[in-house]
């Protein structure tokens, strides 16, 4: 078992259970502390390999994922792992995939899909899911 993210820290968000997810845009330099037990990548392009066990799934920015089949079972491993690991969700800039992909896991953890997207920019950013379709991805995402 891993020590939890502290809450209130960088792109640290708290779902409903209380599990902890962090989010974060990959141009950024890697937020100060401990580093994720597992990580979801969120890229249209493979990423650099990390020192963490990692998964990437291709996600071309500013649209959905490539494999929906995928992505479902990609959302509901971090889901499943955040109960008692660090695990974090990034893409590029750290909003639009990355607010959409933390929707998810808010509906998965019992937030109503019509109620996720403004769950994660009340609670992680005001920007997250930036786009129509993704905003309709998490309406529909079960």
């Amino acid at each position: 078992m891993t020590t939890a993210w502290t809450s209130g820290a960088e792109g640290v968000m708290r779902l409903p259970s209380g599990r902890l997810v962090r989010g974060r845009g990959l141009r950024r330099p890697l937020p100060a502390g401990p580093s994720p037990a597992f990580a979801l990548y969120l890229l249209g392009h493979q990423p650099p390999a990390v020192a963490w066990e990692a998964r990437w799934l291709r996600w071309p920015d500013f649209w959905l994922p490539s494999d929906r089949t995928d992505a479902a079972e990609a959302l509901r491993e971090a889901w499943a792992r955040a109960a008692d690991e660090r695990v974090e969700v990034a893409c590029g800039g750290g909003y639009g995939r990355t607010g959409t992909a933390l929707a998810c896991l808010a509906v998965l953890d019992g937030v109503p899909a019509r109620e996720a997207v403004a769950y994660v920019r009340e609670h992680y950013a005001s920007r997250a899911v930036e786009t129509p379709w993704q905003r309709r991805f998490v309406s529909r995402f079960a």
